[in-house]
């Protein structure tokens, strides 16, 4: 499982990240005002799965499809998912966005990818697009979070430090362009419809679907 946050293990097999505890409501207020009161969403790189059960759970009328490649992260969001016992919350899928024999049949109402972006090669992010181009609707939302590089906003001193910190365990890692990853999107006919500022400089970017 890829990730930078300490990961604590608890009984069982699910792992616990302190990351989560702290954007889980700010997220989620987003993702309240934005995704559809009914439908199925689908989580792209899910880590622990303690995402999944909050937003689920919070979010009755969505069908909420968490995914890894992970079996490590995959065992942690199953683990956490019998805890919650939540009707509306399927088991984790094993999907790859570097994998195009993993992704799902459409279509989903939405895809919901946390803090992968930074954590993975560029691929990844095209990926993620041609996915997005793949199983969404016309309308339908991507909401991606995580830190960014913007052209227009000087690069605050925290996240050129965890940007360092990233490239120095992965050269193909580091904090992406906006920009950039918005003409990923539109590659795929995704138009960006919404930035959101949240807490410790990070974003929420919103794409809708508006063709091809």
């Amino acid at each position: 499982m890829q990730t930078m946050d300490p990961i604590r293990a608890t009984p069982g097999a699910a792992l616990a990240s302190p990351a989560v505890a702290r954007n889980t409501a700010p997220i989620l207020a987003v993702l309240k005002a934005h995704l559809p009161a009914r439908g199925r969403v689908l989580e792209i790189a899910a880590g622990s799965g303690e995402h999944a059960v909050a937003f689920a759970a919070a979010l009755p009328g969505l069908e909420w499809t968490p995914s890894d490649p992970s079996a490590e992260a995959r065992a942690s969001i199953a683990a956490w998912a019998d805890q919650a016992g939540l009707a509306n919350l399927r088991p984790p899928a094993a999907l790859d966005v570097l994998d195009e024999a993993t992704w799902p049949e459409g279509p989903v109402a939405a895809l919901v990818c946390i803090n992968m972006i930074h954590i993975s090669p560029w691929a990844a992010t095209e990926g993620l697009m041609r996915l997005a181009g793949r199983v969404l609707p016309v309308g339908g939302l991507l909401a991606t979070y995580g830190p960014y590089r913007e052209a227009e906003v000087a690069l605050a001193p925290s996240n050129a430090a965890f940007d360092d910190s990233l490239r120095a365990r992965d050269p193909a890692w580091g904090l992406r362009d906006r920009d950039e990853v918005a003409a990923a999107a539109k590659a795929e006919g995704l138009a960006l419809t919404r930035r959101v500022e949240m807490p410790s400089n990070n974003l929420m970017l919103l794409f809708r679907r508006v063709g091809a």
